[in-house]
């Protein structure tokens, strides 16, 4: 009897425990809009996300904001690279990534270089500042390693490795990393590759 009592009482309790779920760590960067984005992008590899002007941009992971600009110095005449992303953030993700989006209309005044950030949380909002003007809202997407050693190493924060499949997962709601492919990339070029001639 004894015995039979136990076995209902462990029953009821693995019955009533709901296993846990843990939280997505990724999520798609652009929420609560309609998007459109390509799985390639001209001369580099990055994603331009296709959205409505203001609709919000969101750190991708938790992670600690590592670049933000809120002037847009691009010039036509001159068309440097440094300035191309106009209002642009990075954040450096809890897995070690560079997760960068640019050509904002805004960004948020609180996020600041070294300002840690939830996966979710609003960095900015879509908009065609830096070599964007005149082109369709978009937020310019790319994956890349830090770059330590040298600030401001523009040309690998826009992007080192294809962000169209992770993006693609994460809009599934399903984790996808890209650290991997990140840390293979890197093993390739190096921290600081030769900068592009254009």
């Amino acid at each position: 009897m004894l015995r039979r009592i136990s076995v209902i009482l462990v029953s009821i309790l693995i019955v009533g425990i709901t296993p846990a779920v843990a939280a997505p760590v990724y999520v798609f960067p652009v929420p609560e809009c309609k998007v459109n984005y390509a799985r390639a992008h001209h001369d580099y590899p990055a994603t331009d996300i296709l959205a409505k002007q203001g609709c919000k941009f969101v750190s991708p992971i938790d992670g600690v904001v590592d670049e933000v600009s809120r002037t847009d110095t691009w010039s036509g005449k001159t068309n440097l690279g440094i300035e191309r992303g106009g209002l642009y953030v990075s954040v450096i993700g809890t897995d070690g990534v560079r997760y960068y989006g640019s050509h904002l209309r805004t960004v948020v005044r609180s996020i600041q270089p070294g300002v840690s950030v939830k996966a979710g949380q609003i960095l900015g909002t879509i908009g065609s500042t830096g070599s964007a003007r005149g082109t369709s809202p978009h937020l310019h997407f790319g994956i890349s390693w830090p770059t330590p050693t040298q600030p401001n190493v523009w040309w690998v924060r826009r992007g080192a490795v294809l962000p169209w499949k992770y993006l693609e997962a994460w809009n599934k709601g399903q984790d996808l990393s890209p650290a991997k492919a990140v840390a293979k990339q890197l093993a390739k070029v190096g921290e600081i590759p030769p900068e592009p001639k254009k």
